[in-house]
């Protein structure tokens, strides 16, 4: 079942830990690694544990919580772009704990400039995965630790270690899972990571957690159309900019297309506007504007009929 963060919150889970493990003076400091990207935790594991940290890792927030209250690490090191408990709330929720001192750096892919302040709000480090990831994670580490772990210079490790890659993530937005469905076994397949939203509501709700770098939604839905939504996300700087693709089964007018497209307290409207048809390909070529696969590469001869709705 899934769990909210405020349900969580309330949770003590300092009732269910085990007994914490004792730690050996003068041992290597503890380090939790969290992330959903397996290949970016093994990364990670293998060459913080080669600086002289002791490495614990988990997949998900729920985990890392139950995992610090474990292990009591020195650094958290985390994603913050992940389902049910995004990394940010995990952080506010052990900082906040009468835990020892904790040292967190937190990793994104975002270029939001407002994540960065959030991260410094509460004193932690910013790593952005990218091509610069390892100065700055090491450059990090040698001011959080710079007597516990082995010597750690900045750039140290930047032309041997490989890339960490942020995979990017399209959030798909229609009340009709069987497209939601077909769009995203496409995209899964390229590398592309998928959020789904069955309501305007619920996208409002997953793209300021998410941050996806393309929103491709329904234009009629309940509970609000894709203009709603459109007009909703331009009204908040960590959406505004976010770009929008609109899908329709029915024709639309010429005015509610211009509307559309139009910008919104002079932020851009929706970048494109596509029927829904048996024919998915323009969609995909859209969509390869900002997630970068290869359209060839989408197999659409297996494809269901995308009827009108």
């Amino acid at each position: 079942m899934r769990q909210s963060l405020l349900e969580f919150e309330r949770l003590d889970v300092g009732d269910v830990r085990p007994a914490i493990e004792p730690r050996t003076r003068g041992g290597a400091p503890r380090m939790l690694i969290v992330d959903d990207d397996s290949s970016v935790v093994r990364l990670l594991a293998d060459h913080c544990a080669r600086l002289g940290f002791d490495i614990e890792t988990a997949s998900n927030g729920a985990q890392a919580l139950i995992e610090a209250n474990r292990t009591r690490p020195d650094i958290l090191v985390i994603d913050v772009n992940m389902p049910e408990i995004d990394g940010l709330s995990v952080c506010a929720h052990l900082l906040a704990s009468d835990q020892q001192p904790l040292k967190v750096i937190v990793m994104t892919g975002s270029k939001n400039p407002d994540m960065r302040a959030r991260c410094e709000g509460f004193g932690a480090h910013y790593a952005r995965k990218g091509p610069e990831f390892w100065d700055d994670l090491e450059t990090a580490l040698a001011e959080t630790h710079p007597d516990s772990a082995a010597p750690i210079e900045p750039r140290g490790m930047a032309e041997a270690a490989p890339p960490i890659r942020h995979r990017p993530r399209v959030l798909l937005v229609d009340d009709d899972n069987d497209v939601n469905r077909f769009i995203a076994s496409r995209l899964e397949g390229c590398g592309i990571d998928v959020a789904y939203a069955l309501s305007a509501r619920q996208a409002l709700r997953i793209a300021l957690r998410d941050e996806p770098v393309v929103i491709v939604t329904d234009y009629f839905m309940p509970n609000g159309d894709g203009q709603y939504l459109l007009t909703r996300l331009r009204a908040s700087e960590a959406t505004s900019n976010i770009p929008v693709i609109v899908l329709s089964g029915r024709k639309l007018g010429e005015t509610i297309v211009q509307n559309l497209r139009s910008e919104i307290h002079g932020h851009p409207g929706a970048v494109q506007v596509v029927a829904k048809s048996e024919d998915p390909s323009s969609l995909f070529e859209a969509l390869n504007k900002y997630c970068g696969f290869e359209p060839d590469a989408i197999d659409l001869a297996d494809r269901p009929e995308i009827g009108p709705h």
